[in-house]
């Protein structure tokens, strides 16, 4: 919808950051974000109305001024990625870091062997965690996503995933994949998800950033019915091609509850802890399109 993600963009970026020195990829990423930010005024405006709900009282200026910093730091998560992705296994290891405590956590939780449901949003450098996960972590991953729109992001962004060894399932490509994720779970696989774009009426009411919105039911559905943990996981950006792996507080879907409003208290958990990483970093938060109006069109005749 934005163009930042064309076929022409993305092989482009894809080939020259895998050539090209580092500091001359950042410094190619800087002007370009300023350019799009001089020609995409829908998207800017966009970007504007989003972070709208971070900082209520800015102006409008102020917040399209904002928009930049949204694409500055789009470009660096995205040259950083494609860079980690080259990277051989030394480097791949100084690139990550994680706390002991939150890596003991999360270990655990796997030793119970009943696979962990990763959920986050379109924040941070969510495409990082792939190589976090496979180089760093070694440990087994399935990512479940929708199919790109341009068919050449969607080859060059499964062809990533094949070279990670990560396993991948695409969204209404199949009508088993719910089971083909149950499957991965009772392998004790990680399976990720964005969870803060809904599809149709596979949703969930939360409260995101103060405003209603819907979230994906599906994998909070799925962590009910297999009683595999769903852990909100965010890559923070630390330095020049450094990243912090944060995964949150681990979530049980409550059996205590009537199902829908386990669900819900579970999806309100995650956009809650979603929330934190926004206002933290409003700049690393990736809609380029009016997120808040696709909320409020659904919202029509709701309580």
């Amino acid at each position: 919808m934005h163009g930042l993600n064309s076929g022409a963009i993305f092989a482009a970026t894809y080939h020259g950051v895998r050539v090209l020195p580092t500091s001359l990829c950042y410094g190619i990423g800087h002007v370009g974000a300023w350019i799009a930010w001089r020609l995409m005024p829908g998207s800017n405006a966009a970007l504007a109305d989003n972070l709208r709900a971070v900082f209520t009282h800015e102006p409008e200026d102020r917040l399209r001024r904002r928009a930049l910093d949204v694409y500055r730091s789009y470009t660096r998560d995205a040259i950083d990625f494609l860079k980690a992705v080259s990277a051989d296994d030394v480097r791949a290891q100084q690139m990550f870091e994680i706390h002991p405590e939150r890596l003991a956590n999360l270990q655990a939780l796997h030793a119970e062997g009943r696979g962990i449901i990763l959920v986050t949003g379109h924040h941070g450098n969510w495409e990082a965690g792939a190589v976090m996960m496979t180089r760093f972590l070694r440990l087994p991953l399935t990512i479940v996503a929708m199919r790109e729109a341009n068919p050449e992001v969607n080859r060059i962004r499964q062809r990533i995933r094949d070279l990670l060894g990560v396993q991948s399932l695409e969204v209404r490509q199949s009508l088993d994949t719910p089971l083909q994720i149950r499957r991965a779970l009772a392998q004790n696989r990680f399976v990720a998800l964005l969870v803060d774009r809904h599809l149709g009426r596979d949703r969930v009411a939360v409260t995101f950033l103060g405003r209603q919105a819907w979230f994906l039911r599906t994998p909070i559905v799925l962590a009910s019915l297999t009683g595999a943990p769903l852990v909100p996981c965010f890559i923070r950006r630390i330095g020049r091609g450094r990243f912090a792996a944060l995964p949150g507080n681990p979530i049980v879907v409550r059996t205590d509850l009537p199902r829908d409003a386990a669900i819900q208290s579970a999806a309100q958990d995650i956009a809650d802890q979603l929330s934190g990483e926004v206002r933290s970093h409003p700049e690393c938060w990736y809609h380029f399109y009016r997120y808040w109006d696709a909320q409020c069109d659904q919202y029509i005749g709701l309580d």
